[in-house]
């Protein structure tokens, strides 16, 4: 008979978390960094309680707003190429319900995240409970089932002992390439609290280690017939790569194929910049070089991607008619998207796979050559618009490059939504992998900082610089006072162009008015005019107002000396990008319109959809 030991549910989970771990460089390490708590009435006294007693061996931080400790937690993960992850517990109700943005940011990254949710009481005895949201047809309900949908894995747990198969699960999925995203693991407030005798084996040391999935041989087979027909073959590079920290064996088959490479947002990172055949970024966001490329390719191996609409320029891109993709994925679902000959596999394995099967085969030296010097030519136009001005108003262009001289390429550079992606991912030079840190999945705005506070975390002596924008840094910048409390630096570069200035220019490409975006477009009596630079200083950043490009660059080269959060403030103009590379993106224009823009755009619109391939 085996032994128990007598818990309370909440104290079972966090002994649980504490016990579980990994392997990272031949070490063995927890898989759990720690626990994000915000505590309220429905999770203080079980949660938190258990939290307390297990602080030395799982440490629980505090954060200012229940969405922002949950992007940390999947932005720690990310960083970590999803070998380590954390948890966020909440109360019940509003503080529930912020998280559910960040499940849906983890949800569709396919970043592991353990989210501990508050709930009702499961024996209803004092119902309706403050904050609960009663259905009226449905006793069983509460706002956590809204993470039924962004959830991998949802359960709720009514009684102490439904923990035991829920972590078991929990884990599987945290831990598993191909099923990796959210856990929410609801827990009702009384449970919490009750007792349990507990297998003393549920607490026992388990090491877990990612699933590196070897590819069919049949799916293999048709692969590599297909690339060793190819005239014009083309990678492209996903998060996957990263993930499966392939980067080395994405570079021998390149190599040893002559295969030019280009990168998802998610995948940027994959070569460094200056890998002679990384065209860099492809898509809606792509560099002049990978476009090219991905519009005549006969053969398209796509590695660790999702293939969303900004990699394939809306399925317009790719305009070879009898082109073939490969789709090399841990993911059946995504391997086999759009007809694609699945490889279902781990990518470093997959890779390594390919390139012993492809020895001895090479592209057609012309399509590696011409690759070559397309990336040459892009860079050339890269530089200019990257290039130091003294605008009164620069460009999100001319800032990057000011950034990048300044801070180099050995920097973790993070952002997310807004116009700063599609310039960062054509104009970004990044360094060694995972360097290029993107939220571009679900694009939320507010990942910023507390993304860049979570990168941190995964990478303490690393320097991390946020660029964001004005509008993202007003929805969400609470942690920089985390930042400054828990003594992590980063280096935030604030552009501010007063307004939303990415969505004001697709407005005016679609045909629109000027109209809401911008501040001076808004309904407005009095033109807000916001001291960022004071705002920061108030939550303890040391902080600067720049004029110019040039004293932008002297006043990042200060703050890589500084000890502490150093935000940094500049005004841009919000009417500029660059108008090298890029591709047509399907944004819906109305077929009718009183307004003759609108109507104009409408035709434009029609014109370029003929170009998709959807289906084929």
């Amino acid at each position: 008979m085996s032994k128990t030991i007598r818990l309370t549910m909440a104290q079972a989970l966090t002994r649980f978390l504490a016990a579980q771990k990994t392997e990272i460089g031949g070490a063995k390490v927890p898989i759990f960094g720690g626990v994000w708590a915000i505590f309220g009435h429905g999770n203080v006294a079980g949660v938190g309680e258990a939290l307390y007693q297990v602080r030395d061996e799982l440490p629980t931080f505090r954060a200012h707003n229940e969405q922002a400790m949950a992007h940390a937690a999947i932005a720690y993960a990310k960083a970590n190429f999803r070998r380590r992850f954390m948890a966020a517990t909440t109360s019940i109700g509003p503080g529930a319900l912020n998280m559910v943005t960040a499940a849906a940011l983890a949800h569709v990254n396919r970043l592991p995240v353990l989210l501990l949710p508050g709930d009702v009481f499961a024996n209803r005895l004092p119902d309706p409970v403050l904050q609960q949201a009663e259905d009226f047809s449905d006793g069983t309900a509460s706002v956590n089932d809204c993470f039924r949908p962004v959830s991998r894995y949802f359960d709720r747990i009514t009684r102490p002992e439904q923990i035991i198969p829920a972590l078991n699960r929990a884990m599987q999925v945290l831990t598993d390439p191909a099923e990796c995203g959210p856990v929410t693991l609801s827990l009702c407030q009384d449970v919490q609290a009750e007792a349990y005798d507990y297998p003393e084996s549920l607490f026992a040391e388990r090491v877990w280690v990612p699933r590196q999935t070897r590819p069919d041989r049949r799916e293999l087979a048709a692969a590599v017939a297909a690339l060793k027909g190819a005239k014009r073959p083309l990678v492209i590079a996903g998060g996957g790569v990263l993930y499966s920290q392939a980067s080395d064996e994405l570079a021998k088959l390149a190599q040893g194929a002559g295969i030019p490479v280009c990168e998802t947002q998610g995948g940027k990172s994959s070569l460094p910049d200056d890998h002679p055949l990384n065209m860099a970024a492809v898509g809606v966001t792509g560099t002049s070089a990978a476009n090219r490329l991905a519009e005549e390719a006969d053969v398209v191996l796509a590695v660790g991607t999702r293939l969303q609409d900004f990699t394939t320029g809306s399925w317009a891109l790719f305009k070879n008619a009898g082109r073939t993709i490969i789709g090399l994925n841990v993911q059946a679902f995504d391997a086999g998207k759009h007809w694609a000959l699945p490889l279902v596999a781990d990518a470093a394995e997959g890779l390594t796979e390919l390139s012993t099967a492809l020895k001895g085969w090479k592209a057609p030296t012309a399509w590696t050559d011409n690759a070559i010097k397309g990336k040459t030519e892009w860079q050339a136009a890269a530089a200019k618009v990257t290039a130091s001005t003294n605008a009164a108003y620069p460009s999100d262009a001319q800032v990057i490059g000011a950034v990048q001289r300044a801070m180099g390429s050995d920097v973790t550079l993070l952002h997310a939504a807004g116009g700063l992606p599609g310039e960062l991912h054509k104009l970004w030079q990044a360094g060694d992998p995972g360097s290029y840190h993107a939220e571009y999945g679900f694009s939320t705005m507010g990942y910023e900082i507390a993304g860049g506070l979570g990168a941190k975390m995964a990478k303490p002596d690393r320097e991390v610089v946020v660029m964001i924008g004005d509008g993202s840094y007003l929805m969400l910048n609470s942690e920089i006072a985390t930042s400054v409390m828990l003594g992590l630096k980063l280096t935030i570069v604030l552009l501010d162009n007063r307004g939303y200035g990415c969505i004001n220019r697709l407005q005016m490409a679609t045909g629109g008015a000027n109209f809401n975006n911008l501040l001076k477009d808004a309904r407005h009596e009095v033109m807000p005019d916001v001291d960022f630079a004071a705002h920061a200083a108030s939550l303890g950043a040391i902080s600067e107002k720049v004029a110019s490009i040039a004293e932008l660059e002297t006043a990042l080269a200060k703050a890589k000396k500084n000890s502490k959060t150093t935000v940094l403030v500049i005004d841009t103009d919000p009417l500029v990008s660059t108008k090298a590379g890029g591709h047509w993106w399907d944004v819906a224009v109305p077929e009718v319109s009183s307004r003759q823009e609108v109507n104009a755009a409408r035709k434009a619109y029609e014109e370029k959809r003929q170009m998709q391939s959807i289906g084929e």
